[in-house]
């Protein structure tokens, strides 16, 4: 299978045994083509020849992309997307040489949960992010803006609260409008907090972090002070990050699902090779295949659960990560 058939494939997977079938020929694609996790494969001592289901594929530690050049092809490198966070850290780098792939996954991940991209008017509150040039997250948002009828409507925030808070009451009226207000935690929090609304007619949707800006607190605390200061029932929160070209969605509570081309699986936190049963916390490993020219078997720092539906909880990060990326809250 060519790489061009792998990736016409990756957004049609409707079964467990497709995504395993394409999981196997993606593991093997990275294998031979991506040296350096060729070299952890085999460091491992992975016998390659015995595996058969994707829970059997070695998982890279996400570190490694701090470090390393993480990538399979020869392709020249379209874009470099880097991490977050706070100063003095080091950044994780995600060489990207096909951004259409990102910009296919981040399009069907989001309509696969919410409908039709155009009809949708997106106000992003991401100071952090749009302090820097090398913002996944950014780079989505602005994509989704771009396929939008309401582009013109359509904007980010850096701290003009005061601008939004107009914006969202003038949008409001319209009550066949749909809106999304995403934002990093600290900076809707501080919104909430001096411009309380009742935005009956938007969806807003975390993507956790306090990025050192303020304390950390659990994500029901910070559910809690936003529902009652915007007037709503639900917070929704995105789970992505720089290593990642597609993303998990939650309605509400902190319960993610997955589109159809990504798996998460828990690994035990004292053995990092061996994969918990369901229900059971752990490290969380995940599959992203649209990954396909870096690597789709990663290995995060977070710490979390998956459920018998493949729905996914996250709980905390291990003590000596690093604390940045979307969604990495103290739960």
């Amino acid at each position: 299978m060519t790489v061009s058939e792998i990736k016409d494939k990756i957004f049609q997977i409707s079964s467990d045994e497709e995504f395993n079938i394409l999981a196997l020929e993606i593991f093997r694609f990275q294998y031979q083509n991506n040296s350096f996790y060729k070299q952890y494969v085999d460091c491992v001592q992975k016998d390659v020849s015995q595996i058969n289901h994707y829970s059997q594929i070695p998982f890279l530690p996400i570190e490694f992309f701090k470090s390393q050049k993480i990538i399979c092809t020869k392709e020249p490198v379209k874009v470099v997307f880097g991490s977050s966070g706070t100063s003095g850290m080091e950044k994780s780098l995600h060489h990207v040489t096909d951004i259409s792939v990102y910009e296919k996954a981040a399009i069907a991940c989001f309509e696969m949960f919410y409908g039709d991209i155009s009809n949708f008017t997106f106000l992003a509150l991401l100071p952090s992010y749009l302090e820097r040039q090398d913002s996944s997250l950014v780079w989505m948002i602005n994509h989704y803006i771009q396929k939008s009828k309401y582009a013109s409507d359509c904007g980010f925030f850096l701290n003009e609260y005061d601008q939004l808070s107009e914006k969202l009451k003038f949008l409001n009226h319209e009550k066949s409008r749909k809106i999304l207000l995403i934002g990093v935690s600290f900076a809707l929090l501080d919104f909430a907090e001096q411009f309380p609304l009742s935005l009956n007619n938007t969806i807003v949707m975390e993507t956790g972090g306090m990025k050192g800006k303020r304390n950390e607190i659990t994500r029901s605390q910070l559910h809690e002070i936003l529902c009652k200061q915007f007037n709503i029932s639900n917070i929704h929160s995105e789970y992505g990050m720089t290593e990642l070209l597609s993303q998990a969605y939650s309605s509400g509570k902190g319960i993610f699902k997955l589109p159809p081309w990504m798996k998460i699986l828990i690994r035990e936190l004292n053995d990092p090779l061996c994969i918990e049963q369901s229900g059971r916390s752990g490290g969380i490993n995940i599959i992203d295949l649209a990954n396909i020219n870096s690597c789709s078997f990663i290995a995060t720092q977070d710490v979390g659960k998956v459920f018998n539906d493949n729905s996914f909880e996250v709980t905390g990060r291990f003590d000596y990560s690093d604390t940045r990326g979307c969604n990495l809250m103290v739960l």
